[in-house]
C-alpha cells in the first residue's frame, strides 16, 4: 500500500512539475473565454481569394467540441443573449482568433468554474398532459 501510494505522489508530482507558468496563463485565459470574459476577435479567411469572408467581434467562445471540418463561435451579446455561429471550414479556408485586450490571470493557480444551478437540469414539457397521463375518453 505505502509502494503505491508513493507512486502516486511521485507521479502527482511529475506532473505539475511538468505545468509552465504559460500553460497555466493559457488555461485560464481559455476558462475565462469560456464565461465570455474576453473580447475576441475571430477571423475567417480564403486563402485562395485572399479575402476575409467573415470576422466576428465580442465577448466568444470557441468550440470546445468541433470536428477539424467546421468551427462553431458562440457570443455574448446581452446580459442574458447569446449568438451562435457556425463556419465550414477547409483546406482553403482557415480562420484565427485575437485577443483584443488583455486580461489579469493568474500564473499560480488553475482557475475552477463551478455551477450547481447546472446539475438540474432545466426540462421543458411538449405534450398534451392528458395524453402522457393515458386520461379515458
Amino acid at each position: 500500500m505505502n509502494m503505491l501510494k508513493s507512486s502516486l505522489v511521485v507521479l502527482l508530482l511529475g506532473v505539475l512539475a511538468a505545468c509552465s507558468d504559460a500553460d497555466v496563463v493559457s488555461r485560464n485565459l481559455s476558462k475565462s473565454a469560456d464565461m465570455f470574459e474576453v473580447n475576441r476577435r475571430v477571423v475567417f479567411y480564403n486563402g485562395i481569394t485572399d479575402t476575409y469572408m467573415l470576422t466576428i467581434e465580442g465577448r466568444c467562445s470557441l468550440g470546445n467540441y468541433d470536428t477539424n471540418k467546421y468551427l462553431s463561435v458562440t457570443c455574448k451579446v446581452g446580459d442574458e443573449e447569446y449568438k451562435k455561429h457556425f463556419l465550414g471550414l477547409s483546406d482553403n479556408v482557415t480562420y484565427f482568433v485575437e485577443q483584443l485586450e488583455p486580461l489579469d490571470v493568474s500564473v499560480y493557480h488553475y482557475r475552477v468554474v463551478f455551477k450547481p444551478q447546472v446539475v438540474l437540469p432545466d426540462v421543458d414539457f411538449r405534450g398534451d398532459l392528458n395524453e402522457t397521463l393515458g386520461s379515458g375518453e
